[in-house]
């Protein structure tokens, strides 16, 4: 028997590079810390073992500081042992990288840097298929099908890449064989790549990443603590949760007449939970020009509560008042600006984006205002 945790995507010393400096710095920590908790949770459901699937590091050059402080950190949690297959992101093609990590490696880290059998424990094997490249424009995983294991050996595959559609990069010209574990015999196909937890099939699974890092999949970070009774035997699979950041997206359908000021508070998480989340609140419906106003306006006060906290108002549409152009002024200058973003709102032969355009000056031109009158 068998019993390990299977992780993929840390993608340590991600930058973050569209957010505030000071949350950026907190997400790379984040990261970071993610090595810890995958290490308490297989030491809390005896696990033997950390399977790394792939991306560990987030580019084919990771700064001195952050490859050296990730394998402490592993070395820390000794006697459990980590394993360390190349993604795509930091494939073997980063000779570098990985002739860096093999100097002074301790004893507790191993790097499946070959396609060859590597044995985990006694009678369990470990064929892993290192990403050679960014893209191999091949299946890497193929060459598990024909490699022979001792009779009864638990066969264990360790792969990176996209099965059908799951990949996270746009083009998916490395498909890996969706059916691999039963072409191979494997009793259990670990992947990485995909950054939300997939079953493919009972004995092949995307762990998803430990820490999420976009709003793309929606759900918190976790591993997957799989234990394997015999070779044949159907693999255990228990999601384990290791995030300490959600990311989340909320719909929020309005109406013309609804407050959205009371809408949006009455979806926002309790305020305890708000400093480790980063929410987009995502709008439709229709509002009028003073109900988007009030939208933002909460958003805004609500902000400093949370590590993120954004408004997507795409799909929300504006429906138009003369009483809310009469808040803005009833004639002169302000009222004829207000006319004619008026006009060009709502002026179908004009391009979206230039529509768009003239719907947010509207209704900043609102809110200020409505601000200078209160």
């Amino acid at each position: 028997m068998i019993r390990f945790l299977h992780s993929s995507d840390l993608h340590l010393g991600k930058r973050f590079g569209n957010l505030a400096e000071d949350l950026r710095g907190r997400l790379r920590e984040a990261r970071h810390g993610a090595i810890a908790r995958l290490a308490e949770q297989a030491r809390a459901n005896g696990a033997e073992v950390v399977l790394l699937a792939g991306d560990t590091f987030d580019t084919e050059t990771p700064a001195p500081d952050i490859r050296r402080q990730a394998i402490a950190e592993m070395a820390h949690h000794a006697p459990l042992r980590f394993v360390i297959l190349p993604g795509n992101h930091d494939s073997l093609q980063a000779a570098p990288l990985w002739a860096a990590l093999r100097t002074g490696l301790p004893d507790n880290v191993i790097l499946a840097t070959e396609a060859a059998p590597l044995a985990l424990a006694p009678g369990v094997v470990l064929l892993p298929a290192p990403c050679t490249t960014r893209r191999p424009g091949r299946d890497l995983s193929e060459w598990m099908d024909a490699v022979a294991t001792p009779e009864g050996a638990i066969r264990i595959g360790l792969a990176h890449g996209p099965v059908q559609s799951f990949s996270e990069d746009t083009v998916a010209s490395d498909i890996l064989a969706p059916d691999r574990a039963r072409r191979a015999g494997l009793d259990y196909l670990a992947l990485g790549d995909w950054h939300g937890a997939v079953a493919i099939d009972a004995r092949t699974h995307y762990s998803g990443t430990p820490e999420p890092d976009r709003f793309k999949h929606d759900r918190p970070g976790q591993a997957l603590l799989v234990g394997i009774e015999a070779a044949g035997a159907a693999p255990a699979v228990k999601p384990v949760e290791t995030g300490l950041f959600g990311w989340r997206t909320e719909p929020l359908h309005l109406l013309a007449t609804d407050d959205c000021g009371a809408a949006l508070a009455a979806l926002l998480p309790q305020p305890r939970l708000r400093r480790q989340t980063l929410l987009r609140v995502a709008a439709s419906g229709r509002a009028g020009i003073a109900g988007r106003t009030a939208l933002a306006a909460a958003v805004e006060a609500a902000a400093p509560d949370f590590a993120l906290l954004e408004l997507d108002e795409t799909a929300l549409s504006t429906e138009y008042d003369a009483s809310d152009l009469d808040r803005i002024d009833r004639t002169g200058a302000l009222r004829d600006a207000a006319d004619m973003l008026m006009a060009q709102a709502g002026d179908d032969s004009r391009a979206e984006a230039d529509r768009a355009v003239a719907r947010a000056a509207l209704v900043r031109l609102f809110s200020y205002c409505a601000a200078a009158s209160s």
